[in-house]
């Protein structure tokens, strides 16, 4: 059965609550999804109880905001399966803190350019624990400037190409930061839509501070990208998700739930991840011990 583990909800930049997302989920025929909202977790545990009453399971998760300054890149990076889902609280509220003076000053300067208030910005993000760019751009349609969240407008404010963006960068941690503290909370370290952010020239250094796995699978993969990001995957050992990222009435183009998905096989070697990095360290620590031992009684 398809799982889609990249799904967005009201309380980050998703158009649908929870209940109506489950809800989509089972009557789409969906057994599995992840509920992996911007450096929030607070649909989680909500999202288990309701997934048990429709026969949807509900696998924690959260897309966490990073920088890598060096090559001045986003990186999102998702966590799966966190076992003291608590210790990601402060990197949350951390990041959280730090989109919103982003946006906030993101909507000082839309207001100078249009007659749009903070006040009807804040409406649109009604549900919200932040303000996202679609909010924005929810109060320009609202407005009559535009009738397009990605259109010709969307680009000349938020694209960073654009001579008129009005974009602002939140202070992220290093994405050195972000997979430390998602191993601290007994979490699956996955790098998100690797393509949008031409991420597969810096794998290798991902995957040196840690990364887990890869999100092969999305909207945000061309063909080509797919297989490079597969190949990578089988070649160093690493987890393979995959995802629709939807967000309902805000995604940038017609996407259905589960339009991209999981395979069961990698599906099931997510879940068993931590018992077997349990088990592979168990094992070398034992034999740690035994060469020890061994050293010590050849000196004797």
């Amino acid at each position: 059965m398809p799982a889609d583990l990249h799904c967005h909800t009201r309380l980050s930049d998703g158009s649908l609550g929870i209940e109506d997302l489950i809800l989509l989920a089972s009557r789409s025929g969906i057994d599995t999804i992840a509920i992996t909202d911007h450096d929030c977790q607070a649909g989680t545990v909500r999202g288990k109880i309701i997934g048990k009453r429709h026969g949807v399971e509900v696998i924690p998760g959260v897309e966490l905001s990073s920088y890598d300054p060096e090559h001045d890149m986003n990186i999102s990076i998702l966590c799966y399966l966190a076992e003291n889902p608590n210790r990601l609280e402060g990197l949350c509220r951390k990041n959280s803190l730090a989109r919103r003076k982003a946006s906030q000053l993101m909507v000082v300067k839309a207001s100078q350019r249009f007659p749009i208030s903070s006040e009807l910005v804040l409406k649109c993000a009604s549900g919200s624990t932040n303000i996202y760019k679609q909010h924005i751009m929810h109060a320009l349609m609202e407005c009559g400037y535009t009738t397009d969240f990605y259109g010709d407008l969307h680009d000349q404010l938020f694209d960073p190409k654009s001579e008129d963006n009005i974009l602002v960068q939140p202070k992220y941690p290093e994405p050195k930061e972000v997979i430390d503290a998602i191993h601290e909370a007994g979490g699956v370290a996955i790098v998100a839509h690797p393509g949008r952010s031409g991420i597969l020239e810096v794998l290798d250094e991902l995957v040196e501070l840690g990364l887990d796995g890869i999100e092969v699978w999305t909207p945000e993969n061309t063909e080509e990208q797919t297989q490079a990001f597969f190949d990578y995957a089988k070649k160093n050992n690493l987890l393979m998700t995959g995802g629709s990222d939807f967000h309902g009435l805000y995604s940038r183009k017609a996407n259905t739930i589960a339009s991209y998905s999981t395979p069961d096989e990698n599906l099931a070697a997510l879940k068993t991840f931590q018992a077997r990095q349990r088990r592979a360290r168990r094992k070398a620590e034992a034999e740690a011990a035994k060469a020890a031992a061994a050293a010590a009684a050849g000196e004797e």
